[in-house]
């Protein structure tokens, strides 16, 4: 069985470098939520101009959605940021999430049905970082607990050989980034809902 990769050092080896050359990349970061953006935001701005990027079909309820997106956009208005931080609102498709989930709705949370939206969300994220001419693209998604790390970057990696656009490695939660996340939450006063998104994982 292969080790496990450690993204969260990946991604500090990319950053040392872009340091030591004294650049400030750019990155289309897809967001979920805005209490897992929160760190997410606070880190990467230190480093990267970053343009965030809310596209979550998954989220079926259409009330739920839009809620969600404006915390994001409060949460973007809020916080200081090294450096900048544009906000970009994806379609709302809740139509694409029902195709990709199609024959899979009993599967159990964390599966393929999983997989496949983490699919959905990047594939959308990495066409328009392509067509935006970024450095690159990644998710916040890897910062939840409950977010399988290792196929998110497996699947970002292999999008990023698809639309000829870098993907930056990630597993957020490390050096207690979940945990920060709970407390940027707290400080900005967010809505923190209790299921992903979609009517399957509501259940």
């Amino acid at each position: 069985m292969a080790n496990k990769v450690n993204y969260q050092k990946e991604l500090d080896k990319i950053i040392t470098a872009h340091e030591k050359a004294e650049e400030v990349p750019s990155v289309f970061l897809h967001s979920c939520c805005a209490p897992c953006s929160s760190y997410c935001l606070e880190y990467l701005s230190r480093y990267f101009n970053v343009t965030d990027f809310y596209y979550n079909p998954n989220i079926t309820d259409e009330a739920e959605y839009r809620k969600r997106e404006e915390e994001l956009a409060k949460l973007i208005r809020e916080q200081p940021h090294l450096h900048e931080v544009q906000f970009v609102r994806g379609k709302y498709e809740p139509d694409r999430f029902f195709g990709i989930a199609q024959g899979l709705e009993d599967c159990p949370e964390g599966g393929e049905r999983c997989f496949r939206c983490y699919e959905l969300r990047l594939c959308e994220t990495a066409r328009k970082a392509a067509q935006g001419g970024y450095d690159y693209f990644t998710t916040t998604l890897t910062i939840s607990p409950l977010k399988n790390a290792q196929k998110l970057n497996e699947i970002g990696m292999r999008l990023a050989e698809t639309y000829g656009v870098k993907w930056l490695p990630s597993d957020f939660k490390k050096k207690s980034g979940y945990l920060r996340s709970i407390e940027l939450s707290k400080e900005y006063g967010l809505y923190r809902q209790d299921y992903c998104g979609c009517v399957y994982s509501m259940r």
